[in-house]
């Protein structure tokens, strides 16, 4: 099935794919990303990302799938906090993940956490490779989340889990009205800092047409998911979304 945020690309009139547009785009920023992350959310992101390392203990996960590491915060918190023996965090943005490489190694967790440039809709792995896998801020970037998501069914164990971080759009009055005027403020602060116009005018675009709470819930369980559950978090700003591979 075709969702809306498929079709959102950042370079408008170009005929790349997303996959291509999207990697292109975090070479681009990947410099100023982890300052621009941090900012444009206040900070709060860490606590999200908190959250959802938490959420992943009941499976006690020793290998980790971190998709869509981008500069590897995620992977970096989930090592410190679930202390698994190993994470192996995939993207399609190199110049993302060297980044990553360089926080990795400053904080001594080269031997825990490796990086690999790989397209989460068609992986390398075995089956049943790991315990889990988590996304931040990430799912809203695939050209088919459908394939996506059976990909990462595939590459979990039995009884394995997904945890999904996600920007929303809150609903309810007053969050819904600051939430449409910061939006429209998105792209200026990320041009001025990022100096990528494309960039910052996405984000925004890429939220808004992404399926966003029981809608994705159902996709999650139309591929295979089991006790998919979700979770919204300051005042619907951010979204987590909670699956497993059944023992079946």
């Amino acid at each position: 099935m075709n969702y809306p945020s498929e079709k959102v690309l950042p370079y408008s009139g170009n005929e790349a794919s997303k996959g291509v547009q999207v990697a292109k785009m975090f070479d681009e920023i990947a410099p100023r990303y982890d300052l621009l992350n941090h900012a444009l959310s206040f900070g709060i992101d860490r606590y999200w990302r908190k959250k959802g390392i938490l959420s992943l203990q009941d499976v006690c996960p020793a290998k980790i799938l971190d998709i869509a590491t981008g500069t590897g915060d995620l992977a970096i918190q989930a090592c410190k906090m679930l202390k698994p023996t190993q994470i192996t965090g995939i993207d399609i943005s190199d110049g993302m993940m060297q980044i990553g490489k360089a926080k990795v190694s400053g904080a001594g967790l080269s031997g825990v956490i490796t990086f690999e440039q790989q397209d989460c809709t068609a992986m390398r792995f075995a089956d049943h490779s790991f315990d889990a896998a988590m996304i931040a801020f990430g799912i809203r970037n695939f050209a088919d989340i459908d394939s996506g998501l059976r990909e990462i069914l595939r590459v979990l164990r039995p009884g394995g889990k997904l945890m999904i971080l996600e920007l929303s759009t809150p609903e309810y009055f007053p969050m819904k009205q600051l939430y449409q005027l910061y939006s429209a403020i998105i792209p200026v602060i990320g041009r001025c800092i990022s100096r990528s116009k494309a960039a910052y005018r996405y984000l925004p675009k890429s939220i808004a047409a992404f399926p966003q709470n029981a809608k994705m819930k159902a996709i999650m369980e139309q591929t295979g998911f089991g006790k998919v559950a979700y979770r919204k978090m300051t005042f619907g700003i951010c979204t987590m979304y909670l699956g497993y591979k059944s023992f079946k």
